[in-house]
């Protein structure tokens, strides 16, 4: 039962689903809070504006707002780091730890001119006679 249980846990998919779960629910306000105390303003500081024409510029009034995309990129991938680094990783050692060793390879089979020259060896030492 216990063997059973550990497959099922050890499965890839359980532990997508818990990084998927892990990243939605508890670090997303780490993330959040992140960006707004530290990545926006460091966006906003890099583009020399202040308040909200900081990481935007407007084209015949339409407002494109890359500091926000840029900031959102970096939590992303900041994000990614943090769960590879901590879950990925220590998770893919345990796999590879509990995984069964693999049988030893097969020796290759023997060419043609082996199993030749191995058939004389044989056909010598059955007749020591001929050898003089």
């Amino acid at each position: 039962m216990l063997s059973g249980f550990r497959d099922f846990v050890m499965r890839g998919n359980v532990i997508d689903l818990a990084v998927g779960v892990v990243i939605g629910a508890s670090f997303g306000s780490v993330v959040t809070a992140f960006t707004n105390a530290f990545l926006t303003p460091l966006i906003k500081l890099a583009t020399g504006g202040r308040g909200e024409v900081a990481g935007r510029f407007a084209v015949n009034g339409v407002v494109f707002d890359w500091g926000s995309f840029v900031t959102a990129l970096i939590a992303f991938l900041l994000t990614a780091l943090v769960v590879y680094v901590f879950v990925v990783r220590p998770m893919n050692l345990v796999t590879e730890r509990f995984r069964k060793p693999a049988a030893p390879p097969a020796p290759p089979e023997p060419t043609a001119e082996e199993k030749l020259l191995a058939e004389i060896r044989d056909e010598l030492r059955r007749r020591p006679e001929s050898l003089r």
